[in-house]
C-alpha cells in the first residue's frame, strides 16, 4: 500500500521545466530506490556526456518515506452511512482508516494505473502510425520521383521526439511491473488481462435473432389486429370493461418495450457519432450491452407480451376456455413476477453485471440524496420522469389483483380517494429524487446550477399539486393556480432542455444559435430536434398532469398515446444530451483526463525535496 501511495504521488506531481526525465523515471519502488536512482543518474550524465541530452545542475532525489507525513487517506462518501459519518464527525481527512476505505482506495489507485496504462499505449500507438504514415508516404514519393530520399527522413524521423519515445516505454513496463505485483499476486497474464483495454465483440447470432424475434412481434401484432377485426371485439358491450382493466396492465410492458427500443437507437448513434458513452456512464469494460443486444432485450420481451395478449384475447373468446377466468387474468401478473424475477436474478444469465448495474443505480435513487450523484445515476432518474405512466401502471397492478375483483374484470380503484392520491404521488416521486440529487450536487460541488435544476424540477411538483386540488376542489382559483404553475413548469423544463442540457441556442457561436461543436454534420437536425422537443413538452405536462375524456378515443388509449410521445422525446433528449457532456462536460462528471486518487497531500513542502 505505501509503495503504491509513493508511485501514484510521483504519477500525480506536475513535471518541472529543468527535470528532462519522466515522472517515474527517478520514483522506484521502495527498497530500491536508493539503487535505481543513482543507475539513472550514471545513465543520465552518459547521454548528457555524449550530448544526447542537455546536462541539469539540479540534483536527482528518489521518493522517501517522509512524503506519507503529509499523505491524508481522501476516500469521497458515496454510500448514506459514509454520509451520515461525514455529516456527524469532522470531515478532515486522517490517517487512520478501515477496511472498507482501504478497499475503495486499492479500487481507486487500480483503476487509476490502468487508465493510466491504456493512455500510455494509446501514446506508444500513436507514435507508430505515424511513423508508418511517413514510411507509407516516403515511399510513394521515391516511386513517383524515382529518387530515394526516405531512408534520410525516416533517420530523421527515428531521431526526432515522435519517433523515439524511450520515456513512454520504459513508463509501461513500469506500470505493468507494479501492477503485476500487488494486484495481480505476480500472475502475469492475469495482470495483463486486466491492463489491456477490452473490446465487446458483436456476436452475429444477437444479430440474427434480434432481426427474427422483432419480425415475430411485427407478425404477433398484425395477427392481435386481425383477432380483433374478425371478433368485432369494438363492438363487444365489454369492451369499455377491457380498456379500463386489462389494457393499463399491458401497457406497461409497452412502454418499458418502446424505452428500451429507444435506448438502442441512442446506443446506435452514440457509437456512429464515436460519444464516448460507455466511459462516462461508468460501464465496466467489455460488459457494456451493445445496440444489437438491447434491441435483442426489447424485441424478447415484445414478442412475450404480444403473445401473452393473444393468448389473452383467444383465451376469453373460446368457450371452452371461458370458464377459467382466473388463469386469464392472471396472465399480465405472471408477466410481470417473471420480468421482476429476471432482473434481480442473482444467477449469471442474461447480462448480470448489465442487470446489476441498473439494480445498483435504482438503489441510489432510492437512497437520494445520501449516495454520490453520479452521471449514471441522474440519467436514470431523468428517463424515470418519462415513465411516469408506467409508476402509475404498477400502482394499478397493485389495486387490481390485490383490491379488486380481477376473476370478474372489475375494479374501485379510480372511486377511491386514497387511490387518487397516489396516483398523483407516484408521478412526484421521479422529480422528488433528482430534486434531492441536485440538492447533493449543491452541497458537494457549490455551484449555483443545480440550485436552479432543482427549482425546475421543484416547479414540476408543485404543478402537479396544484392540479391535484383542482381535481378535488373544482374551483376557479385551483384551475387558475394549476394554469399558472403548468406553464411555468413547461417553459422552465423546454429552457433547461435546450440551452442547459443540449448548449444549443448560443448567440455567439459560429454555428448561428447552436453551439461551436457539433458532430452531426447537418445542422438542420438540431432545429428540427429543437421543434420536437417544444411541440412534445406539452404532451408530457399532459401525461402527468392527467387527462380527461375525450371524443371517438378511449381515455386509457389517449393516456398511452401521450405517455409513448412522452417516452420519444426522452429517447432524442438521452442523444443530444451526452452529445453535449461528451464535447463540453457540462455536468462535470465521468468525461476528465485522470482518475482522482484515494489521498491527498501538501504539493508545496514535497516539492522542497526536488
Amino acid at each position: 500500500m505505501i509503495m503504491l501511495v509513493l508511485l501514484l504521488i510521483q504519477l500525480q506531481r506536475p513535471p518541472f521545466q529543468e527535470l528532462h526525465l519522466s515522472r517515474l523515471e527517478v520514483t522506484q519502488e521502495v527498497e530500491m530506490a536508493e539503487e535505481t536512482s543513482l543507475e539513472d543518474a550514471k545513465s543520465y550524465g552518459r547521454k548528457a556526456g555524449k550530448g544526447i541530452v542537455q546536462p541539469t545542475t539540479q540534483k536527482l532525489k528518489p521518493v522517501s518515506l517522509e512524503i506519507l507525513h503529509q499523505v491524508r487517506i481522501n476516500v469521497p462518501p458515496e454510500t448514506p452511512i459514509s454520509t451520515l459519518k461525514c455529516m456527524v464527525m469532522s470531515s478532515n481527512p486522517q490517517l487512520s482508516y478501515n477496511k472498507t476505505e482501504l478497499r475503495k482506495a486499492e479500487e481507486l489507485m487500480m483503476r487509476a494505473l490502468i487508465e493510466f496504462y491504456q493512455k500510455l499505449r494509446l501514446l506508444k500507438d500513436y507514435s507508430f502510425l505515424n511513423k508508418l504514415a511517413v514510411l507509407k508516404i516516403m515511399k510513394k514519393y521515391d516511386k513517383i520521383t524515382s529518387r530515394k530520399a526516405s531512408k534520410a527522413y525516416l533517420e530523421m524521423v527515428e531521431r526526432s521526439p515522435l519517433g523515439t519515445i524511450p520515456e513512454v516505454t520504459k513508463l509501461i513496463e513500469r506500470v505493468e511491473t507494479v501492477f503485476i505485483k500487488h494486484f495481480a499476486k505476480g500472475n502475469r497474464r492475469r495482470g495483463m488481462d486486466l491492463l489491456k483495454r477490452k473490446v465487446r465483440r458483436e456476436r452475429q447470432g444477437i444479430t440474427f435473432l434480434s432481426g427474427f424475434l422483432f419480425g415475430c412481434s411485427i407478425a404477433l401484432l398484425v395477427a392481435i389486429i386481425l383477432v380483433i377485426h374478425l371478433r368485432n371485439i369494438f363492438q363487444n358491450p365489454g369492451r369499455f370493461q377491457y380498456m379500463d382493466n386489462i389494457f393499463p396492465l399491458y401497457s406497461l410492458f409497452g412502454f418499458i418495450i418502446l424505452h428500451m427500443l429507444m435506448y438502442s437507437a441512442n446506443i446506435y448513434f452514440w457509437r456512429r457519432y464515436r460519444i464516448n458513452y460507455a466511459f462516462m456512464f461508468g460501464f465496466k469494460q467489455g460488459t457494456e450491452l451493445g445496440c444489437w443486444e438491447v434491441f435483442f432485450l426489447s424485441s424478447v420481451l415484445a414478442v412475450i407480451t404480444l403473445v401473452c395478449v393473444l393468448s389473452n384475447l383467444d383465451m376469453e373468446a373460446d368457450p371452452r376456455t371461458r370458464n377459467f377466468a382466473a388463469i386469464t387474468e392472471s396472465i399480465p401478473l405472471a408477466l410481470l413476477i417473471a420480468l421482476l424475477c429476471i432482473i434481480f436474478c442473482p444467477f449469471n444469465i442474461v447480462y448480470r453485471s448489465s442487470r446489476f448495474f441498473l439494480v445498483r443505480s435504482a438503489f441510489h435513487l432510492v437512497c437520494a440524496p445520501f449516495y454520490k450523484v453520479s452521471l449514471q445515476d441522474f440519467f436514470l432518474a431523468d428517463q424515470l420522469t418519462s415513465q411516469v405512466q408506467a409508476f402509475r401502471s404498477l400502482q394499478f397492478y397493485i389495486c387490481y389483483y390485490v383490491w379488486g375483483d380481477f376473476i370478474r374484470r372489475t375494479n374501485r380503484c379510480f372511486q377511491s380517494k386514497i387511490f387518487e392520491a397516489f396516483f398523483f404521488i407516484v408521478a412526484i416521486i421521479p422529480y422528488w429524487i433528482r430534486t434531492l440529487q441536485c440538492a447533493r450536487r449543491l452541497v458537494e460541488d457549490k455551484n449555483v446550477e443545480h440550485v436552479f435544476n432543482g427549482l425546475k424540477y421543484f416547479s414540476t411538483i408543485v404543478a402537479i399539486a396544484m392540479r391535484t386540488g383542482h381535481d378535488l376542489n373544482m374551483g376557479i382559483v385551483w384551475r387558475i393556480m394549476a394554469a399558472i404553475s403548468s406553464a411555468v413548469a413547461t417553459i422552465l423544463g423546454t429552457y433547461w432542455d435546450i440551452v442547459q442540457d443540449w448548449g444549443l441556442l448560443q448567440r455567439n457561436s459560429k454555428n448561428p444559435w447552436l453551439r461551436d461543436k457539433l458532430l452531426i454534420p447537418n445542422k438542420g437536425v438540431y432545429f428540427v430536434a429543437i421543434a420536437l422537443n417544444i411541440l412534445l413538452r406539452l404532451a408530457w405536462m399532459q401525461s402527468v398532469l392527467g387527462f380527461r375524456e375525450a371524443p371517438f378515443i378511449h381515455r386509457q388509449a389517449l393516456i398511452a398515446i401521450v405517455a409513448v410521445l412522452e417516452i420519444i422525446r426522452r429517447g432524442i433528449w438521452n442523444f443530444f444530451r451526452m452529445e453535449n457532456e461528451h464535447l463540453n462536460n457540462v455536468g462535470k462528471f465521468r468525461a476528465f483526463n485522470s482518475v482522482p486518487l484515494p489521498f491527498e497531500y501538501n504539493d508545496k513542502e514535497m516539492r522542497t525535496q526536488f
